[in-house]
C-alpha cells in the first residue's frame, strides 16, 4: 500500500507489509521507475526499510486509514490489452488510479496504519510509527478471521473467533461495538472460508456447495426483503379478446356451452310428445338428503351391532380361556392325588 517505509519520510511510497507467524511486522520500500516507459524494461527494486513492528500472535491483517479515519484502499493500474485493436486506433496511457487523496501535499502526511492478529489489534500513527491504540481482543481463544469493512458511513474492524463469536472494533479507537456469539466451529471448512464483507455482511461455505450468508447490522436487516430478488415479473392477466364470427366458425378450440342454451325450450323449440322427457321426483334434493340420511342411519346401527357382537365374542373367549385354564388346574391336581394314594392300602387310608 501506500504509506510512510521510514520515520523520517516525508511523502508516501508504494510499501510491501510482510506480517509473520510470530507476531513481527516488517515494512519493504518498492522502488518503481520514474517514468512509464521504462516500466516494461526496468525491475522494482525491493529493499528493507528497517521498520519492525511487533503484535500477539500471528498477524492477519492491514489497513490503512487517512488523517480523518477513511480506509484508503489499495492503488491499482488499469491493465490492457497491448495487442488489441483500440489501442491501436487511440493512445492509451496506464495511469496509477489512487482511490484515496491521502498521498496529497493538501492533506498532509499523517496516516494510520491498523494491524491486528490472532491475539490483539494495533493502530500505529506513521510516519511516526507510535503505537495509539491496543485493544487485546482474547486471550483465552484465538481470530480465525479479521477484515477492515465499512459499515453505516464508517470504518471498523470485524474479527471471527474460533470460540464462535462475532466482534467488531471502532476504527481508529478500538472501542468494542458488538461481541456476540454466532456458532463455534466445529467444521474446518467454516475456519478456512469464513470472511466479512463490506455493511455488515458475512459468508462462509456451510457445505461443500452451499454458501451461508449473515448480517450482524439491524440496517441490513430491516431492508433485507427489499433486497431479495424476484423469481419473475408480476403482470396483470389480459382481458379476454372478443370472438370474432370467422374464429368461432374456422377456429379448432372448443368453447363451453349450458346444457339448456343448447337444448332447452327457449333456444329449440317445444319438444314433440313423442320424444321422452325428464320429469323430477317429488321428492327432490330434500328427499335424496332424506334416503341418504336413511341408509346412513341404518349403516350406523349395523356397526354398532357389529361393535357389540365383537364385544360379545371377546367376552366369550375370556371365558372359555379361564374355564380352560381351570380345568388345567383340576386335571393338575387330580393327576398328584392318584401319585400319593396309589400304593397304599385299603386299610392304610
Amino acid at each position: 500500500m501506500e504509506s510512510f517505509a521510514r520515520k523520517n519520510d516525508s511523502a508516501v511510497s508504494p510499501c510491501l507489509w510482510v506480517g509473520t507467524g510470530l507476531g513481527m511486522v516488517l515494512i519493504l520500500s518498492l522502488n518503481l521507475p520514474a517514468s512509464d516507459d521504462l516500466r516494461q524494461s526496468e525491475p522494482v527494486m525491493v529493499s528493507p526499510s528497517g521498520t519492525v513492528l511487533t503484535l500477539k500472535g500471528a498477524v492477519l491483517t492491514f489497513a490503512c486509514l487517512d488523517c480523518v479515519g477513511t480506509l484508503t484502499h489499495p492503488p491499482y493500474e488499469v491493465w490492457r490489452d497491448p495487442h488489441s485493436a483500440d489501442d491501436g486506433e487511440k493512445t492509451r496511457k496506464r495511469k496509477l488510479v489512487m482511490h484515496s487523496p491521502s498521498s496529497s501535499q493538501d492533506m498532509g502526511d499523517h496516516q494510520f496504519a491498523v494491524i491486528c492478529s490472532e491475539k490483539q489489534a494495533k493502530v500505529f500513527s506513521l510516519p511516526s510509527q507510535t503505537c495509539l491504540y491496543v485493544h487485546n481482543i482474547t486471550e483465552t481463544s484465538f481470530l480465525l478471521r479479521a477484515d477492515v469493512v465499512t459499515l453505516c458511513n464508517s470504518v471498523c474492524l470485524a474479527c471471527f473467533c474460533a470460540n464462535g463469536h462475532i466482534m467488531t472494533l471502532s476504527l481508529p479507537s478500538l472501542r468494542p461495538l458488538l461481541d456476540t456469539n454466532y456458532l463455534p466451529v466445529t467444521d474446518m471448512r467454516i475456519a478456512r472460508t469464513f470472511c466479512f464483507t463490506n455493511e455488515g455482511q458475512a459468508l462462509y461455505l456451510s457445505s461443500p456447495t452451499e454458501i451461508q450468508r449473515l448480517t450482524y447490522s439491524q440496517e441490513m436487516c430491516d431492508n433485507l426483503q427489499d433486497m431479495l430478488g424476484d423469481l419473475f415479473t408480476p403482470v396483470e392477466t389480459p382481458e379476454a379478446q372478443n370472438r370474432g364470427f370467422l374464429k368461432g366458425l374456422f377456429g379448432g378450440s372448443g368453447q363451453a356451452f349450458d346444457r339448456e342454451e343448447l337444448f332447452g325450450e327457449a333456444t329449440a323449440g317445444k319438444a314433440s310428445r313423442s320424444l321422452a322427457q325428464h320429469i323430477p321426483g317429488s321428492g327432490g334434493i330434500e328427499g335424496v338428503r332424506g334416503a341418504a340420511g336413511g341408509v346412513i342411519g341404518d349403516l350406523t346401527r349395523a356397526r354398532i351391532a357389529l361393535d357389540e357382537r365383537g364385544q360379545k365374542l371377546g367376552e366369550l373367549d375370556e371365558k372359555t380361556a379361564s374355564m380352560m385354564a381351570s380345568a388345567e388346574a383340576f386335571s393338575k391336581h387330580a393327576h398328584e392325588v392318584m401319585l400319593k394314594y396309589k400304593d397304599k392300602k385299603w386299610y392304610q387310608f
